[in-house]
């Protein structure tokens, strides 16, 4: 059965923006796109660079090493179609952020 573990408070991630969350050991890159909140693996394909810290531009995020563009709800590489970032489902729970792993 899969675990929610909470990663983060609602007030801590605003529209727009991007965050890291560690989770088990595991850096887990969160944003929050018009309200509904997205994870995926922090660690970008290309050179390993941190995806949460990257700019989100709606559902698009740009690593900040190397600009590779990811779409935030699928996981999907923009820059290299064979390549993607695994997801996370979400549940927000009240004021919580949980992360299904």
């Amino acid at each position: 059965m899969a675990e929610h573990v909470t990663v983060a408070k609602t007030d801590e991630l605003q529209p727009g923006q991007g965050m890291v969350a560690e989770v088990a050991g595991k850096e887990i890159a969160l944003f929050n796109v018009g309200g509904t909140v997205y994870a995926l693996n922090n660690t970008c394909v290309h050179r390993g660079g941190p995806l949460g810290e990257g700019d989100l531009d709606g559902e698009v995020v740009s690593c900040p090493w190397h600009n590779w563009e990811y779409n935030v709800t699928t996981g999907a590489c923009l820059t290299n179609p064979s390549a993607c970032v695994a997801t996370f489902p979400v549940v927000v729970d009240g004021n919580e952020i949980k992360v299904e792993l």
